[in-house]
């Protein structure tokens, strides 16, 4: 069954409608137009089986109506060349583009993160945080260094970060594209990368092109449901807190994404 939304019509339609029907979520007349009847019923399905309730039946929910193995979302990709990425970023050098993308979309095929919305997701991230699309280590600001004391030292003590004390606060500061700082992120995000404590050993490794993407996807990876849950509703603040905990760079994001949703099919 081809992808499925509002203003779809034909045979595929009314064999979504039956099926629906079928499992006790009426969409009203079986007459193969996706209507704000059939919609109603997709996403009361939806919620029923705990899938994003986005009232678009891709291969996840026609797989279940089917109840046959949830599909895989389509990969998009083949899409996010530099060319596109680069529209994204219209202040950004082509080179650094073509230099990290790379491991960007690798670091997302290998965990799963290849549908449009992930991508974009992923995307608007990295202008948000690093709009030059380089791995960054974070600078000095009030917020992370007092008045008259040595670098990053209002984290040296931060026990939220796992952080021990000097030089824990320079030692973890944030790096790579979604900041990642504290003695605990490292050692929790290393591990799932699969470095092991590699990173609490070598923090400067978390700026690695070929790192950084991997721990990107890794972040994402376990908040996907979360994430698309805001997005489908426009809510980009909130699906910027998830991984920021707040919305520094909000515009930078929301421009991306929605340049990129032009963009990425």
């Amino acid at each position: 069954m081809p992808t499925l939304e509002i203003g779809s019509r034909g045979a595929g339609v009314k064999r979504l409608q039956k099926l629906l029907k079928a499992r006790g979520f009426d969409p009203g007349v079986i007459d193969g137009v996706f209507g704000p009847g059939t919609e109603a019923a997709v996403l009361a399905f939806q919620r029923s089986e705990g899938l994003l309730a986005d009232g678009i039946v891709g291969p996840r929910t026609a797989g279940m109506l089917a109840r046959k193995k949830p599909g895989k979302l389509a990969s998009a990709l083949d899409q996010a060349t530099p060319a596109v990425v680069s529209a994204m970023f219209p202040h950004t050098p082509l080179g650094n583009i073509k230099r990290n993308l790379p491991y960007v979309v690798a670091a997302l095929r290998k965990s799963g993160l290849h549908d449009r919305m992930m991508i974009l997701m992923a995307l608007a991230t990295i202008r948000a945080e690093t709009e030059s699309f380089e791995p960054i280590a974070e600078g000095r600001s009030r917020f992370n260094t007092s008045p008259n004391g040595h670098p990053f030292d209002l984290y040296d003590n931060r026990r939220d970060l796992g952080n021990r004390g000097k030089p824990d606060g320079e030692r973890y500061r944030g790096r790579g594209y979604v900041q990642l700082t504290g003695r605990f992120n490292y050692g929790k995000y290393g591990k799932m990368i699969g470095l092991g404590n590699r990173l609490v050993r070598e923090p400067e490794l978390t700026s690695d092109p070929k790192v950084a993407g991997e721990l990107l996807a890794a972040f994402l990876e376990p908040q996907e449901r979360r994430i698309k849950e805001s997005l489908i509703y426009g809510d980009y603040a909130s699906a910027r807190r998830i991984v920021n905990g707040g919305t520094h760079g909000i515009d930078r994001f929301t421009d991306a994404f929605l340049i990129g949703a032009g963009l990425i099919t």
